[in-house]
This record gives structure tokens, sequence and C-alpha cells, in this order.
């Protein structure tokens, strides 16, 4: 097996073993998309989210420079606080978040923004947070994974990890929109999401063992 062959199939086993959990992030965002939340907005903040991570990962790796698992976990923060902060917003702003507000998608904004505009907003930085944060594993595995490779195989492996976030975006689309399941997320998507938030920042504490910090105080 060539090197070429083997780095393609380690790319895109690493990639799905760091990123399942973000197929059901993913189906609770597009479940949202309204005039003011918009598919592009999710697909560019999992990019800026992803992008983040992989710099981090290769800080580490140039750097010599491996965090704690425990601490990594502390990402997990970011979701519980973006959670929180929703679930006070929906309880105040209701009426406007409304997926199916038809007076929402009469107050839009006329489309005459650039698209570097459009992806300069809060809903993108949201998303790329929460991308983010659920990174914890992905700088566990990149780090030692970017420091086996040479220049050559490095390049492959980001190649096909920003290929495959256009994957996962698409699968993850195209879910919501089976009838039954597009039926629940859709009613119930809006509302569920702080407590998936909230549950996610939990697990990813829990998951990288940030609790034991508490007891090295």
């Amino acid at each position: 097996m060539t090197w070429f062959v083997q780095t393609i199939i380690t790319a895109i086993t690493a990639f799905a073993a760091t990123n399942i959990d973000d197929i059901v992030v993913l189906m609770v965002f597009f479940a949202q998309v309204n005039a003011v939340f918009r598919p592009r907005h999710i697909i560019a903040g999992q990019y800026l989210g992803f992008m983040a991570l992989v710099i981090v990962s290769l800080v580490g790796f140039v750097g010599g420079m491996v965090l704690p698992k425990e601490w990594i976990g502390c990402l997990g923060i970011v979701p519980i606080v973006i959670g929180i902060k929703q679930f006070s917003d929906r309880e105040t702003d209701e009426p406007i978040q409304t997926v199916t507000d038809g007076r929402n998608r009469i107050n839009t904004p006329p489309k005459t923004r650039s698209w570097l505009t459009d992806l300069l907003v809060p809903q993108t930085y949201q998303v790329a947070a929460i991308t983010f944060a659920n990174g914890g594993d992905n700088i566990g595995i990149y780090v030692p994974l970017f420091a086996s490779s040479n220049g050559a195989q490095l390049s492959l492996l980001l190649s096909i990890f920003f290929l495959l976030i256009s994957v996962w975006c698409g699968i993850a689309y195209q879910l919501t929109r089976h009838p039954a399941l597009a039926c629940v997320l859709t009613r119930y998507g809006h509302a569920i999401v702080p407590f998936v938030l909230i549950g996610l920042g939990i697990f990813i504490l829990l998951d990288n063992g940030t609790y034991q910090l508490l007891f090295k105080v």
C-alpha cells in the first residue's frame, strides 16, 4: 500500500472517529434555518471552527506542546455558556426567533450585502465556537497524527479533512430533510438546542476528566 492510499484511509478514519458526534449537532443547527440563520452560516462556522482546531493542533505539534486532556476538556465550558445564553434569549425573544414567523421573513434585510458580510455575523461564530469546543478529541488525535507525518502527508491529510467537512454538512442537511425527522426537529429543534449544547458541554468536561482538576487544587 502506497503512502498516498494509506494517508487517505488514515485521514478518513481519523476524521470520522473525531467528528461523528458533529452530525447530530449539525442536524440541530440545520433544523433551525430561517430568514436569519442560513445554511451558509452553519457551513462557514463549521469550517472556521475546524480551522481553529487544526491551527491549535499544528501549534502543539510545531512547539512540541501537547495540552493535558483535562485542560482540553475545559473547552466544554463554551457550549454550556452558549446554551444558557440561548435559553435566556429564547425566553425573552421567542416571537423574533420563531422559524415559521412570517413577519420575521418580511423584516429580513434586503439581499444587497456581500457574501463576506453575511459570513461575518454572530451566527457563524456561534457555530464555529461549538465546533471548536467539541473538538477536544480532535486535538488529542490530530497532534500525534500530524507529528508522525511529513510535509506531503500533512498536506494530503488537511486537504481530505477540509473536503470531508462539506460531506459532513451535506449528510447532516439531508438527514434533516427526512420527513419524520425533519418534522420533529423543525418543531422542537429550537426548544431543545440549549439543552443539547449544555449536555454537550457537560459531556466534554466529563469525557476528558476535567473534573479531576478540582481535586488537584
